[in-house]
Parts: structure tokens; C-alpha cells; sequence
């Protein structure tokens, strides 16, 4: 049986151990895993580990605020960088889902390769957890966090070492550390939300419209499945566009959205979530009176396997 205690005590002796007398950076995004690698970090060498929130531009709505407030709450401090603009640009074009995921790991690490010189740090930890490294070496997609086991060396590539506390661990794992450590249900319980972010739920090129498209979309489906008992839950934008009528009988040629919401417990195997029809109307009203641009909704009902949880 795992126990949170033993795990905490075990990954903070060997932190310190590994990191040693340097310094170190952690970069959180707001998901569980990577606050927890922070905490984690913070326990092990307290001041001298860094924390940073790349601002990549496809982040959900109000992420860098709270993750800001959340972990100065337990006294670490949250350096932001507006790393936008480098983002969009080396995905800008690109419709092929691993060439866009594999641009987004290599703009990732370079700004974090650019940040960790500005500090003089030569250590990086990360939250790469159990099911990345499946995915990633299964050749299911990349994932951007797993670099060493697909034969990248961090230190040669970007300039520094790669430490991963939670990488033989799955979710439920990981929320019995992040409970243990005092994290809020808020991110202990959060859903789980894709390393490269939005981009990975626009089809095709990624462009700040598309984007703004669908994290208006994916706030909808959040607050409307708030109280569901599912793993995920979250708006696709398609690359498709689909004809449809406006309240006044005018011609619409607009955006199509599909709505995943499925339940699992660690990521490996999925199954959709039987809404209520109810709910599902409602979430059809929202997404296409408040998005502008929006024209058609879809359901999506396939389990993991044969579909992936994420589209891309």
C-alpha cells in the first residue's frame, strides 16, 4: 500500500542529496504534479530553489494568479515570465499534432535553458509522472516532460540536469502526496490539463484567436461539469468549420466544438461520461450564445483505447 509519509520523507532526503549545494528551478504550470514537485523541491533546499510560471499563452484562464497565490500560501515565491510570443511563433504553421507537441518541448526547454542561466542554475525539476513515460516511449504521443527516456540529454541540449521525484508514480499517487504535503483540494483534486496546454485542443494551426476560442470554451465545460465525477473534462476546437442558422434565420459558417468528459483513474484506460441530457443542452446553449464564432457542438463518446484522452 502507498504511504504519502514514507514517499514525502524518501523524495526530500534524496532531493537534497542529488541537488546538493546548488540551486535549482522547478517550473509549475498549476497541475498537481508540478506543484507537487515544488513543494517537493522546496522541502529539500528551500531558498535556492526557484520557482518559475512560463506564461506560453495556452494556459486556462486566471493559471498564473492562482498558482501564485496557492504556493505563496506555503511560502514559495512564483517568478512569472511572459514567454508568449516565442510560443506562437514556433508552433506558427504546424498542424501535425506530435510536430506541434515536439516544437512545444523544444521552445519549452530553451526558455527554461534561458531563464536557468539568467539564475545560474544548474539543476531542473520536473513532474514527469508513471503514464508520460508510457505514453511517450509507447509512441502514443510525445509528452513534452520526458526527455531522458526518449534519449535527449538535458545537460548537452539545454545546460542542465533533470531531476523527477514523481516519475514512478500515477495520479491517484501523486493527489495522496499533494494531500499529505497541505496542497488545497483545489489543486490536490484538479483535473488533469495537458503540459503543452491549449494547443494540444486546437486541430490544426494554433493561432491566439483559435486559442481565445477555446479557453472561453474549456471555462464553460469546467464550470458546468463542476459537480461530475470525472477525470477529465474539457472543449476541442476543430479544424473543420460547419454551417449553421442564427436565431434571425442568417447563415452562420462557424467554429465546431466537441466536448470530452471521461472517467479513469490513472490516465492508462478511459470510459465517457454518460451526461445527463439536461446538462448536455445547457452546455450546447453556452458554448455556442457565449463563444463567439461557435456553431455546432459534439459529444465525444469513445473510450481509452481506441482514442486517446486528449485529441492530439
Amino acid at each position: 500500500m502507498f504511504d504519502p509519509a514514507s514517499f514525502v520523507n524518501q523524495k526530500v532526503a534524496w532531493l537534497k542529496e542529488a541537488i546538493g549545494r546548488e540551486r535549482a528551478l522547478a517550473a509549475v504550470s498549476g497541475g498537481v504534479d508540478s506543484m507537487v514537485t515544488a513543494v517537493l523541491g522546496h522541502r529539500a533546499v528551500g531558498e535556492r530553489l526557484k520557482v518559475v510560471f512560463l506564461n506560453t499563452g495556452f494556459m486556462r484562464e486566471g493559471e498564473g494568479e492562482a498558482v501564485s497565490k496557492t504556493l505563496e500560501k506555503l511560502g514559495i515565491r512564483v517568478e512569472r515570465r511572459e514567454v508568449e510570443g516565442e510560443f506562437f511563433s514556433a508552433l506558427r504553421g504546424k498542424t501535425d499534432p506530435e510536430e506541434k507537441r515536439k516544437a512545444f518541448r523544444e521552445t519549452f526547454y530553451s526558455c527554461l535553458s534561458r531563464v536557468a542561466g539568467e539564475l545560474g542554475v544548474k539543476v531542473l525539476l520536473q513532474g514527469t509522472i508513471a503514464a508520460d513515460v508510457v505514453e511517450t516511449r509507447g509512441g502514443v504521443k510525445t509528452q513534452h516532460n520526458v526527455l531522458e527516456q526518449v534519449g535527449i540529454d538535458p545537460m548537452v541540449r539545454y545546460g542542465y540536469r533533470v531531476l523527477e521525484p514523481l516519475k514512478d508514480l500515477y495520479k491517484p499517487q501523486v493527489r495522496e502526496v499533494a494531500r499529505f504535503l497541505g496542497l488545497p483540494p483545489e489543486v490536490s483534486e484538479r483535473r488533469p490539463f495537458p503540459g503543452p496546454g491549449l494547443s494540444v485542443r486546437v486541430l490544426g494551426e494554433v493561432t491566439p484567436e483559435r486559442v481565445e476560442l477555446v479557453r472561453k470554451a474549456t471555462r464553460i465545460v469546467e464550470e458546468e461539469t463542476r459537480d461530475q465525477p470525472c477525470f477529465q473534462a474539457f472543449a476541442v476546437l476543430l479544424s473543420d468549420r460547419a454551417t449553421g442558422v442564427s436565431e434571425k434565420g442568417e447563415r452562420r459558417y462557424g467554429a465546431i466544438l466537441v466536448v470530452r468528459v471521461v472517467a479513469s483513474e490513472d490516465a492508462m484506460r478511459a470510459e465517457p461520461l454518460p451526461l445527463p441530457w439536461d446538462l448536455l443542452r445547457r452546455l450546447t446553449h453556452r458554448l455556442t450564445s457565449e463563444v463567439p464564432g461557435v456553431s455546432r457542438v459534439l459529444y465525444d463518446l469513445t473510450p481509452k483505447p481506441p482514442a486517446t484522452i486528449e485529441f492530439e
